[in-house]
């Protein structure tokens, strides 16, 4: 989930192929063939589908552990796999967990339409769906639960806005999440809110604006590098949607000799975003607990499995607008932090990263100065 040193963070910028702007060291990925693992007994039976590793450390190194954990708490037996970003994969796996006879399915689908079918078939089985962290837009899962995704992405403007104050006409390049997912139509409207007014004014300017399939962070990189060329070689902010994305952009500037100078946005407070926030190759990330989020996602689970639907509107007590459906999704929207190189410490404090995680190589006598230990 992290480079561990110097060395590591060398052939990251050798090569995106080979390392990825944001790889994590997970728990053993699910067996081939999409069969599910039997759920621990003794406890209501929860499904959960996460869905992939390749372009963000949060699933396995974050979300399943503390999923995991949450759910024991709530006296659950979750069985949670990963589909590994195979539609497929996350289809078969919903097929197994209702046959098993969850009595709750949490997904964080892959996208809408994959979401929008589990949802459809757990629903003709009477088993009620919550959507984790990303809503699918014409489904019929019955509650919600993420981050104000809106914030997140406002956050993000706010970061970039400030890091470019007195710098008038300043040249802004956006690489945007994949736009099959809704959260990244969210991000992309809060950054919207701050920066259009500033486009609009002309105190910083648009060279342009692209989503990124897949949230993959080779073709972020790729697609950044080209935008970059196309203008000259200038660019004076990125707005990059995640840490993987942000490190594929830095990776590119660093070859171009930009590393550190042209600030970078980014989110999830990843150890590999982190560490380029300290070394200051990228301006800021996003801090979501994710503890709070898999929490709520258990109670509400809770609730659902006791059948007393009462607890869990008083759990999802906001709501979120699902524009394809034209419906309101009952949802728990938690609150996200802006996080630069002075609040990193924040996180470490939190338990989220260990202080060994990130301080290692070049960072050690910036983490000593910061008091991150």
């Amino acid at each position: 989930m992290r480079l561990a040193h110097l060395a590591a963070v060398t052939v990251c910028a050798l090569s995106l192929v080979a390392c990825g702007a944001n790889q994590a060291t997970p728990s053993a990925p699910p067996a081939s063939g999409g069969a599910t693992t039997a759920a621990p007994a003794g406890g209501i039976k929860v499904g959960v589908i996460l869905p992939e590793t390749a372009t963000s450390a949060r699933w396995e190194g974050f979300d399943k552990p503390m999923i995991e954990a949450a759910m024991t708490a709530q006296g659950l037996d979750a069985d949670v796999q990963n589909a590994q970003g195979d539609v497929q994969k996350f289809s078969t796996l919903a097929d197994g967990m209702i046959s098993q006879g969850v009595k709750v399915l949490v997904i964080a689908a892959i996208n809408s339409e994959v979401g929008s079918s589990v949802a459809a078939k757990a629903k003709a089985r009477g088993i009620p769906t919550i959507d984790y962290d990303r809503l699918n837009l014409g489904g019929s899962s019955d509650y919600y639960v993420s981050f104000d995704n809106v914030k997140v992405g406002e956050l993000q403007g706010k970061g970039l806005a400030d890091a470019l104050k007195g710098k008038p006409g300043a040249q802004v390049i956006e690489i945007e999440g994949a736009p099959t997912d809704n959260n990244a139509t969210l991000f992309h409207n809060g950054q919207e809110n701050v920066l259009k007014p500033l486009y609009d004014a002309g105190t910083l300017k648009l060279v342009q604006s692209q989503a990124i399939d897949g949230w993959d962070n080779q073709k972020g990189g790729v697609t950044f590098e080209q935008i970059l060329t196309a203008n000259g070689g200038k660019v004076d902010g990125v707005v990059a949607a995640n840490d993987g994305l942000a490190g594929a952009v830095i990776t590119v500037l660093r070859k171009n000799g930009l590393n550190g100078k042209v600030p970078v946005t980014g989110q999830d407070a990843t150890p590999d975003g982190l560490m380029a926030v300290l070394r200051g190759d990228q301006y800021m990330t996003v801090f979501k607990p994710i503890k709070e989020e898999a929490e709520a996602a258990a109670k509400l689970a809770a609730a659902l499995a006791k059948g007393d639907t009462a607890a869990a509107d008083s759990i999802a007590n906001a709501s979120s607008d699902d524009t394809k459906a034209n419906r309101k999704v009952k949802s728990v929207l938690l609150e996200p932090k802006l996080t630069t190189k002075d609040s990193v410490k924040d996180v470490v404090d939190q338990g989220y990263v260990k202080a060994s995680d990130i301080c290692g190589g070049d960072l050690a006598a910036v983490c000593s100065q910061l008091g991150i230990s």
